[in-house]
């Protein structure tokens, strides 16, 4: 049974190992799956409400929350706290120009009187606009944000959450809401930051409550928490049908009215902004999908730290996520190129299966001959 050493000493950590092998796996599945027709709505990213899709990227920065803090307390331990907070910034950067890299800018000019009539700020403006406002550019930007409280205490990070939180609500009642969802950007734009904060820190506090207790013991806070931040984040959501409300919008009659769709459901009313919408970031959101994130690890630390049990291509994936997440890129975009949009259900599977297992083979590889791309 786990306890407090072996989960704050031991080099890897099988249910977080497990739970960003999922979390990688999941990913490939709705980033494939994503722009075929027929495709399950619960698949895809609508943005009107949380899908089983729009769950994954929390998952991701629950998990880089969760190891942040592990491995920033082990350096503090046997380092300098100036050597600590150097290679944090370093390794956030990184992630940065690696996302940067992949994504590119949206600057697109023809001529060079086009660009020098723009001038810096109008190239800022757009080049990043849209397109580097994905998962590795938010996971470092969010990285380098929350570095000054990521080794404090449990009030302090929870603290700094709540002011991200209402940052954002105010960001997202200014013009910036329309901005990002009818504009089109990525996952709540340069702003993201503000709430990808909530399940990064989260992954922090989970780290804390597993490294103080044995396994077993720890499945029982981590599911409250998982509990309240789920109930916060649809409660959030239900302030639209209160304003609605209000206002005086014809709709559902009695106690129905007040209450929205819950997550993975469709909406029947208009959206706003405290609909659950990856798009925008929105702070329901967030909080849902980092409540759900603690859901899924408690299942993972109860199923791999309790039962010892082990998917092969979880622990793969999980060991070798920044690998996989590139190299899963490039085989999508060949295999998708083959597999017209409009294609019948059994050759999209069909494609899904190629998909998977040629990325499988590639990080496989690398695991076999003890290859692991990190930052």
């Amino acid at each position: 049974m786990a306890n407090k050493e072996t989960f704050s000493q031991k080099q890897r950590i099988v249910s977080l190992d497990q739970f960003r092998g999922y979390t990688v796996a999941g990913m490939f599945l709705v980033n494939f799956l994503g722009g075929y027709m027929g495709v399950p709505t619960i698949l895809q990213h609508k943005n009107t409400f949380c899908s089983y899709a729009d769950t994954i990227m929390p998952h991701f920065l629950f998990a880089v929350g969760f190891a942040y803090r592990l491995t920033f307390l082990r350096r503090l331990q046997r380092q300098s706290v100036r050597e600590t907070y150097m290679q944090a910034v370093w390794r956030n950067l990184g992630l940065i120009l690696v996302g940067l890299a992949v994504y590119g800018l949206d600057a697109n000019y023809s001529s060079w009187a086009e660009l020098s009539a723009m001038g810096l700020k109008g190239f800022l403006l757009t080049a990043f606009r849209d397109s580097p406002w994905q998962a590795l550019v938010h996971i470092g930007v969010t990285g380098l944000w929350v570095l000054p409280v990521i080794a404090r205490g449990t009030a302090v990070r929870l603290v700094f959450l709540a002011l991200c939180a209402v940052a954002n609500m105010f960001v997202l009642h200014t013009s910036y809401y329309p901005w990002t969802f009818a504009v089109s950007t990525n996952d709540g734009g340069p702003l993201g930051f503000l709430t990808w904060t909530i399940p990064l820190l989260m992954g922090s506090i989970t780290y804390d409550i597993v490294a103080a207790h044995s396994a077993r013991n720890a499945i029982r806070p981590i599911l409250i928490w998982a509990v309240a931040l789920m109930l916060l984040g649809y409660g959030l959501s239900c302030i639209t049908t209160i304003k609605q409300a209000w206002a005086g919008v014809p709709g559902n009659r009695g106690i129905l009215a007040w209450f929205v769709e819950p997550p993975f459901v469709p909406p029947s009313r208009p959206v706003d902004m405290w609909t659950m919408c990856q798009r925008t970031g929105s702070t329901s959101y967030q909080f849902f999908g980092a409540g759900f994130s603690m859901l899924v690890f408690a299942a993972f630390l109860y199923a791999c730290d309790i039962k010892t049990l082990q998917v092969g291509f979880f622990r793969t994936f999980g060991q070798n996520a920044l690998a996989a997440y590139l190299i899963h890129d490039v085989v999508g975009e060949t295999v998708e190129r083959s597999i017209p949009h409009d294609s019948p259900g059994t050759l999209v599977v069909l494609g899904l299966l190629v998909f998977f297992g040629v990325t499988y083979f590639f990080v496989r590889h690398l695991e076999k001959n003890n290859i692991f791309l990190r930052l």
